[in-house]
Order: C-alpha cells, then sequence, then structure tokens
C-alpha cells in the first residue's frame, strides 16, 4: 500500500471538514483554510487578520470559500449547511 506523505499547508487539500453553527460572540478555535456553504446566502464573518466584520452577499449553494475567518456571526447570516474545512 503507497504511502501517502506532504507537508501540510494552505494549498494542500482539506483533511477534515466540521459542521459549523454561527455564533455572535464565539471565536472559531482552529483557523480553517476554507469553508463549504451548503445552502447558498449571505454570512457575516470576520477573518483572522480583520478589526470589523463584513458581510459576504449572495453566496451560492455548494461555493468553498478560500477565506479564513476568526468569527462566523449568526446575526446577518443567511447562508445554512456550512462546514469549516481544515
Amino acid at each position: 500500500m503507497a504511502r501517502y506523505d506532504h507537508t501540510e499547508n494552505l494549498t494542500t487539500p482539506a483533511e477534515r471538514a466540521v459542521a459549523l453553527v454561527p455564533h455572535d460572540s464565539n471565536q472559531i478555535r482552529e483557523t480553517p483554510k476554507a469553508i463549504f456553504v451548503g445552502t447558498g446566502g449571505n454570512i457575516t464573518m470576520r477573518g483572522i487578520e480583520e478589526a470589523a466584520d463584513t458581510v459576504w452577499k449572495n453566496i451560492p449553494d455548494g461555493a468553498i470559500l478560500p477565506f479564513r475567518p476568526k468569527f462566523i456571526r449568526a446575526t446577518g447570516t443567511t447562508a445554512a449547511d456550512m462546514l469549516l474545512l481544515y
């Protein structure tokens, strides 16, 4: 059986996915590589280096956002069935 060795970095594919429940004050504990959006809509979030929230609008179903959020807020978020990709 072949063994797959690689150095983990931002350009390697995600190896795991964790269901995301938006919350207005809880910070995401581990910074993901990207976000999968199952049911499209708007997402209110803040990146790891940003000082304020931004609303991403009209995200389609099945989108993969190459964004590394620190917060994904419940208020203003209408997208659902999201996964954090690590």
